[in-house]
C-alpha cells in the first residue's frame, strides 16, 4: 500500500497543521494535569509505595516495556541512573531469551504497558516472582493483567491520545514519562541527592565541567602569574602587565601575601587623574587593595559566579593564610568550557 502525501500544500493544510499541533499541547497538557489531581488524591499512596521500594532497592531498578514504552522505560532509567538509583533497561522479549539472567534477586522491575496486557511482560512476571523481585506496574488499565500481578499499581490512563486517530501513543506516553520523572525526582531529593553526586554521573558534558572542575585544574601558577612587590614601580609593573599577558598584576607583600591588584582599567583612572609623569611613583600608592580571592579548592563556577557579581575579568587564588598561589582570568574559565 502507497502513502499519497500533498506535493503543494494549500492554506487551508497549513492551517490545519498549526490547529493539530495546538491541540496535542492541549490535550498532553490537560492529561498531565489529570494526573498531578490523581497524585494529589487516590493515587497519592501508590506513589508513596513505590517511591519507597526504589528508597529501599538494595539492587537495581529494571525498568521495561515494549514498543513506544519501551522507548519511554529507556528514559526512565536513564534518569533513575543519572540521579542515584541504579538502573537499566531491560527488553521483555529478549528477557524470556537470556537477558532475565541480568536480573537478580535484590531488584525491582518497573513494567511499562498502557495496555497492561503486553504478553511478554506478563510472561515474565511469575519468572521474577519466584526470584523475589518485587514489581511495580506502570498501565492505563487498573484491571489488566499486569496491574493485578504487581505490588503497587501507577496509573497512566489518558481519556484520550493527542493523535487525531486516537491511535498513535501520544498522551499517554507523555504522561508515562512524566510520571517517571515525578519518581527519579522525588526518590534524589529523599537520598538527599546533590549537584556533586550528580556530576559525577556526568564528568564528560559540559555539566560535569561546570560541576567538577575546581580553580586549582584551571588556575595559572608561577611563572605564569603577574606578581610585583609594593615598592615596584607603576613603569615596571607596566611591564609585568605585558609580559603576562593577564591585564592586571598582582601585588604582594614580602610573604607573598595578596594585598592589591592593579589592572588596566586601574591604568585608565590613573591616566585620566594624572597630567604629570605617575610611571616612577610606587605600585602600592595607586593599587587596588583588599583584591577578591579564591581558594584553589573551590568550584570553578563560584569563580564565575564572583566576576560576574563584581564585574570583574581576573581573580586571584590564595591559600588559606591569604598566601599568593595563582591567578584566574575569565579566558581560562571559558577554555575550560566553565563559563
Amino acid at each position: 500500500m502507497s502513502l499519497k502525501t500533498k506535493q503543494n500544500p494549500s492554506p487551508q493544510d497549513m492551517s490545519r497543521v498549526l490547529q493539530l499541533a495546538q491541540q496535542t499541547l492541549e490535550i498532553e497538557s490537560g492529561a498531565l494535569c489529570t494526573l498531578k489531581d490523581r497524585l494529589a488524591g487516590g493515587d497519592a499512596a501508590s506513589f508513596e509505595k513505590a517511591a519507597g521500594m526504589i528508597l529501599a532497592c538494595t539492587g537495581r531498578i529494571v525498568v521495561s516495556g515494549l514498543g513506544k514504552s519501551g522507548h519511554v522505560a529507556r528514559k526512565i532509567a536513564a534518569t533513575l541512573a543519572s540521579t542515584g538509583s541504579p538502573a537499566m533497561f531491560v527488553h521483555p522479549s529478549e528477557a524470556l531469551h537470556g537477558d532475565l539472567g541480568m536480573v537478580t534477586r535484590h531488584d525491582i522491575l518497573v513494567a511499562i504497558s498502557y495496555s497492561g496486557e503486553a504478553a511478554d511482560l506478563i510472561a515474565i512476571c511469575p519468572l521474577i516472582r519466584r526470584m523475589g523481585v518485587r514489581l511495580i506496574a506502570l498501565t492505563g488499565n487498573p484491571a489488566s493483567r499486569l496491574a493485578e500481578l504487581a505490588d503497587v499499581h501507577l496509573n497512566i490512563h489518558v481519556e484520550k491520545e493527542a493523535c487525531p486517530l486516537n491511535l498513535a501513543p501520544t498522551a499517554s506516553t507523555t504522561v508515562t514519562m512524566a510520571l517517571g520523572d515525578a519518581l527519579a525526582v522525588a526518590v534524589l531529593d529523599a537520598r538527599g541527592f546533590k549537584a556533586d553526586d550528580f556530576a559525577r554521573s556526568h564528568p564528560g558534558g559540559a555539566l560535569g565541567q561546570r560541576l567538577l572542575t575546581r580553580v586549582g585544574d584551571v588556575m595559572r601558577q608561577n611563572e605564569a602569574v603577574p606578581v610585583v612587590r609594593g615598592d615596584t614601580t607603576v613603569h615596571d609593573a607596566l611591564f609585568e602587565i605585558t609580559r603576562k599577558g593577564m591585564a592586571m598584576t598582582a601585588i604582594v607583600d614580602g610573604n607573598h601575601h595578596a594585598i592589591g591588584v592593579f589592572t588596566d582599567g586601574d591604568l585608565r583612572r590613573l591616566i585620566e587623574k594624572n597630567s604629570s609623569d605617575f610611571t616612577q611613583i610606587p605600585i602600592s600608592a595607586v593599587m587596588s587593595h583588599n583584591p577578591r580571592t579564591i581558594t584553589p579548592n573551590q568550584l570553578a563556577s563560584e569563580a564565575v559566579a564572583i566576576m560576574e557579581l563584581y564585574r570583574i575579568n581576573q581573580l586571584l587564588v590564595a591559600d588559606a593564610a591569604g598566601k599568593l598561589i595563582g591567578a584566574l582570568h575569565i579566558h581560562d574559565l571559558t577554555n575550560a568550557k566553565v563559563y
